[in-house]
């Protein structure tokens, strides 16, 4: 039976149509990926494809911490899992970072300190070193958990990044700002954070860490992270100089 012209010219175009809507479908509902970075300096800025993807994978690295002083109030905030040998890794092989101010009544055996995971019992920690003048302390637990790696771009001022914690102890909460600048030591950003949130990772759009939320301020509309530069200062041991920054070491 023979065609008319009409049902030709359809059936051209569903030919040539298809490959592009099963790519489109297949955009659509494939698993979200991490970026790959082709100009570092303009894809900081775009907001990721899946940002529930990002938060779920990175939630798996980020704890609540407690620390319970022998004398004194409780204090609370977060840490995450970083790739970082100590001292401790046979007896303790998961490392953590947080915020000095967090642990700090609970050094030297003046206190406990403890973690959990959202929805799950705390387990115990313990304090492993600390850079009291950049505000980093190293946690470590048994409790194994994944680890975030570290970006080796610089957040830019407009980048979109995303905050971490336990703001005002309600545990798993996440915020999504901008950078708005950046020193050696701190990144300023719109994210909102609050008690709680101190420790927790600053994460960029692709789910590496730029920084670790360490600070807000109450009437102000910004608010503050140490950057990699302060973590790198005693925490990781650069041995880096000439005024090189962490992006600096990272790319030699």
């Amino acid at each position: 039976m023979n065609q008319s012209p009409g049902n030709k010219f359809i059936a051209f175009l569903i030919i040539i149509a298809a490959p592009f809507a099963l790519g489109a479908f297949l955009l659509a509902w494939s698993p979200a990926k991490q970026y790959e970075l082709t100009d570092p300096e303009q894809d900081g800025y775009v907001t990721p494809r899946s940002i529930s993807s990002l938060v779920e994978r990175t939630q798996d690295s980020t704890v609540t911490i407690w620390c319970e002083p022998k004398v004194g109030k409780e204090s609370q905030g977060t840490a995450w899992a970083i790739e970082l040998k100590t001292k401790l890794s046979g007896e303790y092989p998961t490392t953590l970072i947080t915020n000095h101010h967090v642990i700090e009544d609970c050094i030297g055996g003046a206190g406990t300190v403890k973690i959990a995971l959202l929805y799950e019992k705390p387990v115990a920690a313990v304090i492993v070193e600390w850079d009291e003048e950049n505000d980093i302390a190293v946690v470590a637990s048994a409790k194994r958990l994944p680890v975030l790696k570290l970006s080796d771009n610089p957040p830019w001022p407009g980048y979109w990044v995303m905050a971490l914690g336990s703001a005002d102890g309600y545990e798993g909460s996440v915020s999504f700002g901008n950078v708005i600048n950046t020193n050696s030591a701190e990144i300023l950003m719109t994210n909102n954070i609050s008690h709680g949130s101190s420790g927790g990772p600053l994460i960029d759009n692709e789910g590496f860490v730029v920084g670790i939320t360490s600070w807000g301020l109450d009437k102000e509309q910004y608010n503050g992270a140490k950057s990699l530069d302060a973590f790198c200062a005693k925490i990781l041991d650069c041995e880096y100089g000439d005024g090189k920054t962490w992006w600096d070491y990272k790319s030699d």
